[in-house]
């Protein structure tokens, strides 16, 4: 939950930061001189490109939890058996040892968006998080689909 709140917030302060810099590319623009519309147009582009980025991660997230969701009601969510340090951290090498059979899973049936997930997972947890998000968006795109087929919409 607490994440979920630090991503609104901070969603939230990018929308407010790209209206600000919106205004201000306006306001350029209004001024009128071939410079000030060429630099107004150029700070415009600055919240057009955050806004889409902002837009892509959240489709991101939003897919990611209900693929969450929907493998924690089949009860197949990964268990967490990782070793963890005093302090807390997770124990490398026990990341590594889950990431393995994680991998091994993946290899034996690479069409199920089940096991693309808790790669996923095992990625994040061995703190490769490029490849974590990649292994999602691969989870993601397998599922795609199904979450046709099974949407409220859709009947």
């Amino acid at each position: 939950m607490r994440a979920k709140i630090i991503y609104v917030v901070t969603a939230a302060v990018l929308v407010f930061y790209f209206g600000l810099v919106g205004s201000r590319g306006l306001l350029l623009i209004r001024h009128g001189t071939l410079l000030t519309v060429a630099f107004g147009v150029s700070v415009l582009v600055l919240p057009v490109i955050g806004v889409w980025f902002l837009w892509k991660n959240t489709q991101f997230v939003r897919r990611a939890n209900a693929l969450a969701a929907e493998l924690e009601a089949e009860g197949g969510l990964p268990v967490d058996e990782l070793v963890r340090t005093p302090a807390g951290r997770i124990d490398r090498d026990s990341a590594d040892a889950v990431f393995a059979r994680r991998r091994e899973e993946t290899e034996d049936t690479p069409d199920d968006w089940r096991c693309w997930f808790r790669l996923a997972v095992a990625y994040q947890d061995a703190r490769d998080t490029p490849r974590a998000r990649k292994a999602m968006q691969r989870a993601i795109a397998l599922h795609g689909p199904r979450r046709a087929e099974s949407s409220p919409s859709g009947g």
